[in-house]
């Protein structure tokens, strides 16, 4: 049972990476309310591991108007849900890594208290260095290879500040992969 009736929905905003809706809503209490909610589609964060290092990219965020480290991550731009899929075409494209092995840590929400995207960790390893395969949109985009104990600093530190990032490794981390 929903704890939380949807009475009607209004699309606000749409284009090809999100949508805002707009829900009035009834409470269990019978209080009505308004929530506002984006639609993203899921994405897969990839931490690519090998003798010890792992693997950040580096590129400018233009809504927070800054370059930052994070782990390599992204969705694709049709209906696909293939996870495992997207995390090797991911981590080929802006690294240029394959991996002979990619394992599905875990599933988290982005911010599930407005927005629907959830993303999923994997943990590569058993990797291959070719080309990296840029789109458009990744201009500017560099990787490189950290020890993990310099990555542990950089979130400690706040170098890294990306959300996904930081629980990521928290979540691998506490699975004992690392």
């Amino acid at each position: 049972m929903n704890e939380i009736e949807t009475l009607e929905t209004r699309l606000v905003y749409k284009n090809r990476w999100m949508s805002v809706r707009e829900d009035q809503i009834r409470r269990q209490d019978g209080s009505v309310g308004t929530y506002g909610v984006v639609e993203k589609k899921d994405f897969a964060v990839i931490a690519a591991v090998q003798d010890g290092r792992l693997v950040l990219v580096e590129q400018y965020r233009y809504p927070v108007r800054g370059r930052f480290w994070e782990l390599p991550q992204g969705t694709w731009d049709s209906e696909q849900d293939h996870s495992d899929e997207l995390a090797m075409a991911e981590l080929r494209e802006e690294t240029g890594l394959v991996a002979r092995s990619m394992v599905q840590v875990g599933h988290l929400y982005l911010a599930y208290g407005f927005c629907t995207q959830g993303y999923t960790i994997f943990l590569a390893t058993d990797l291959e260095q070719r080309e990296p395969q840029l789109e458009p949109e990744e201009q500017g985009l560099v990787s490189s290879w950290f020890d993990l104990s310099a990555v542990e600093q950089m979130i400690r530190n706040g170098t890294i500040v990306d959300a996904s990032t930081v629980a990521a490794m928290s979540l691998i981390k506490a699975k004992g992969l690392l």
